[in-house]
C-alpha cells in the first residue's frame, strides 16, 4: 500500500470557521501574540492565557470538519495515509482519520507546566488556576509556544522520509521547523501543494500546485488519488 504523508495548515481549518492565527491587523482575537502564545506570556499573566486557550477550545465544539477533512479520510481506503498537522484543532480526528501527528498540540488536552511528558485530555472542559498536575504544578495548554521547541518535528521528517506522495494543505510555508519538512521527501516521492496562495509558491521544484481553497482542491485530488490505485 502506498504511504501519502500529508501536513496541514491554519487554510483548511479556516474553511470549518476556525481563525487563523494571525488576523491582518496581525492580532489573535485581539491578543498580541506575545500575551498569549509565549512562555513569557504565561509567567506574565497565566490567568490571560488559560482564559484565552479556553474560549479556543471551546469554539471548537461549535464547528464542524469541512470537505477536505472528509476527503482525507476516505484516502484510507486506498492508501496508508499520516497527517502531520500543524493545527490544535481536533477536525482530523472528528472527520474520521486515524494517523495524525500534532506538531503544535492539541487544545482539547492539558500538560504540567513542570513536566512536559505529563500530558490529560480535557475534551471541552477549561484550564483553571488551581488545577494541578499530580506533580502538584499549574495545568497549562498543551500547545507548542513561540520559543519552545518542537518535540515531533523529528517524528514528522521521517514520516516525509518514506512518502510516496506528499500533499502540503492550507499553509504558507513560511513556519519554521514546520515548513522545512518539504525538503525530506524522497526523489520519487509526488508532490502537491493546495492553497489558494499557491500560485506564490511556483517556485517549488518537483510540486504539482493546485490554486484552490482545501475545501474544493483537496476533494479533488483525493478522487483523482482513488481513481489513479
Amino acid at each position: 500500500m502506498k504511504k501519502v504523508v500529508i501536513l496541514t495548515g491554519a487554510g483548511i481549518s479556516a474553511e470549518s470557521g476556525i481563525k487563523t492565527f494571525r488576523d491582518s491587523d496581525g492580532l489573535w482575537e485581539n491578543h498580541s501574540i506575545e500575551e498569549v502564545a509565549t512562555p513569557e506570556g504565561w509567567r506574565r499573566d497565566p490567568e490571560l492565557v488559560l482564559k484565552f486557550y479556553n474560549d479556543r477550545r471551546a469554539q471548537l465544539f461549535e464547528v464542524v470538519p469541512n470537505d477536505a477533512h472528509t476527503a482525507l479520510q476516505r484516502l484510507e481506503a486506498q492508501y496508508d495515509v499520516q497527517i502531520i498537522t500543524q493545527n490544535v484543532d481536533n477536525l482530523h480526528e472528528r472527520a474520521g482519520s486515524s494517523k495524525i501527528l500534532h506538531l503544535h498540540g492539541l487544545l482539547t488536552q492539558a500538560r504540567s507546566s513542570v513536566d512536559e511528558s505529563l500530558v490529560y485530555e480535557l475534551g471541552n472542559k477549561e484550564i483553571k488556576l488551581g488545577d494541578k498536575c499530580e506533580k502538584g504544578s499549574q495545568l497549562r495548554p498543551h500547545i507548542v509556544w513561540f520559543g519552545e521547541q518542537v518535540p515531533n518535528i523529528e517524528i514528522a521528517a521521517r514520516m516525509v522520509e518514506k512518502a510516496d506522495i506528499l500533499m502540503v494543505i492550507g499553509t504558507s510555508l513560511a513556519v519554521y521547523p514546520a515548513a522545512g519538512l518539504l525538503h525530506y521527501a524522497p526523489r520519487k516521492c509526488r508532490k502537491f501543494l493546495i492553497d489558494p496562495n499557491a500560485s506564490k509558491m511556483d517556485h517549488l521544484e518537483g510540486v504539482t500546485i493546485i490554486n484552490e481553497k482545501a475545501g474544493t482542491g483537496v476533494p479533488k485530488l483525493v478522487e483523482q488519488l482513488l481513481n489513479e490505485n
